[in-house]
């Protein structure tokens, strides 16, 4: 075995959104000198749950897969082969003492601010009784550390690049600004360089990443500030980079350098995820998101003026505490006037600390999952119209992956959609020009509007 290949392995289990996958990468790059990773816990000799605290049960869920690795690693000892089980990310960061003593099983858990620590966080596990609990706030730490230890090539066409991290607006819903802490922005040098290092690589499309990424104010290599507006015009000329995308927005933060891109660069895709959770002035205001339905609105105009065919996708919650049917309304009246390409739905549940979990106007449960169901049905209808829009369209798709069929390969539309066509897989990492014939349930496909492109790579 040489030494460029460890003799140990890894396995990460991710839950959550796109920043826990980029830290789940990186998790791996920093280990990489020990460990090798696998897609099968059962023979990892470190386990690394990556966990989420958005979602509703979050930490009894936590439990639930905990008791599961448990078994995995007294079979492991009965081998004589020892496992090492480590909690990290949003969960960990908030309920750190609490997994420590609970859950016997876990050797570490480790906060998001210090994965760059994690050797040696792994081998202080080993000998100490005690599991180690790291829940630091220390991103400039963290992402220093990350640019000295280089993405290692995992054959991707598309990957994520966190700029930002932490949140300061203190929506009374979410937890982000207690578990991933105040907004940081990373240095543009540093950025620049990264997204170099994954060009080199083969990546030819960019998803910029932060909790609240239009928040990005950096250092550029100007010596002035940047915004993200700028940041992006200077990603796009990075040698191989062919597109960009960002996610996820705060409408506060939206300002008229970043909308001036959406209307000068032809990298940045036309697709934005804005959230705006309610339609009710009243909710909105009591989940302090400190902007109106009509602010939204207004954004969401000039926001169009700029890119016509902007697609939009949102994040929505219905039964906050308080929340009327009259309130309910106002929200369907919002996504009737903007029609929305996609939209992530959630009840209303509340998160242990945040000012309203200890609200006493709940919302009962039946009324919740009525409006799910109604906002659900109408996005679903706005969605299907928007991909029957493309049928017969002409556009640019990124091949990124082997299709499912033999002599298929897929990509995504400007738009995220996927996209699928019967053609060589040499054009995997190519954007070319595909004419859409059909329609799946969550798919579409295509074929090459230039024949002789299909012949040629053929």
């Amino acid at each position: 075995m040489t030494p460029e290949t460890p003799q140990k392995k890894v396995f990460i289990r991710t839950h959550g959104c796109q920043m826990n996958v980029y830290d789940s990468g990186r998790m791996a790059d920093v280990l990489a000198g020990e460990y090798a990773t696998t897609g099968a816990p059962e023979e990892a000799d470190l386990i690394l749950l990556n966990t989420c605290h958005i979602r509703e049960k979050a930490s009894e869920k936590v439990y639930t897969e905990l008791g599961l690795l448990r078994r995995i690693k007294e079979k492991a000892a009965t081998e004589g082969r020892t496992v090492t089980i480590g909690v990290t990310g949003c969960v960990a960061q908030a309920e750190g003492e609490e997994i420590a003593r609970r859950a016997k099983a876990v050797d570490l858990v480790v906060g998001p601010q210090s994965y760059q620590r994690l050797p040696e966080i792994v081998r202080e596990a080993r000998s100490t009784r005690r599991p180690p609990v790291t829940a630091d706030f220390a991103p400039g730490e963290k992402f220093a550390a990350l640019r000295d230890t280089p993405p290692r090539n995992r054959g991707e066409v598309s990957a994520f690049l966190a700029v930002q991290e932490g949140c300061d607006k203190f929506c009374t819903f979410c937890v982000v600004p207690y578990t991933r802490g105040a907004e940081f922005s990373r240095p543009a040098a540093d950025l620049i360089a990264e997204a170099t290092r994954l060009a080199d690589m083969g990546v030819r499309e960019l998803t910029l990443l932060g909790q609240n990424v239009n928040a990005w104010h950096g250092d550029g290599q100007d010596g002035a500030q940047w915004g993200l507006g700028k940041l992006l015009f200077r990603l796009a000329e990075v040698p191989g980079i062919a597109r960009l995308r960002y996610t996820t927005s705060h409408a506060r933060d939206m300002d008229d350098a970043l909308i001036a891109a959406h209307r000068d660069l032809p990298a940045l895709m036309p697709y934005l995820h804005l959230p705006v959770q309610a339609g009710s002035d009243r909710i909105l205001q009591a989940m302090n998101r400190r902007h109106t339905a009509g602010d939204y609105l207004r954004l969401v105009d000039r926001i169009r003026a700029a890119r016509p065919d902007m697609a939009l996708s949102g994040d929505f919650i219905v039964g906050f505490p308080g929340e009327t049917d009259a309130d309910f309304a106002e929200t369907l009246r919002l996504v009737e006037t903007v029609t929305y390409a996609s939209a992530f739905t959630f009840k209303y549940s509340p998160r242990p600390g945040t000012p309203a979990a200890s609200s006493r106007q709940q919302v009962p449960a039946a009324a919740k999952n009525e409006r799910l169901y109604r906002l659900q049905a109408l996005i679903a209808d706005q969605q299907a119209a928007f991909n029957r829009s493309r049928l017969g369209m002409e556009m640019d798709v990124l091949f990124d992956r082997p299709g499912k069929r033999p002599g298929q390969i897929a990509g995504r539309s400007p738009w995220l959609q996927t996209v699928h066509v019967m053609a060589s897989p040499d054009l995997i990492g190519e954007v070319r020009s595909v004419t859409i014939d059909a329609l799946g349930t969550n798919t579409m496909s295509g074929v090459l509007s230039d024949a002789r492109t299909f012949e040629e790579a053929v």
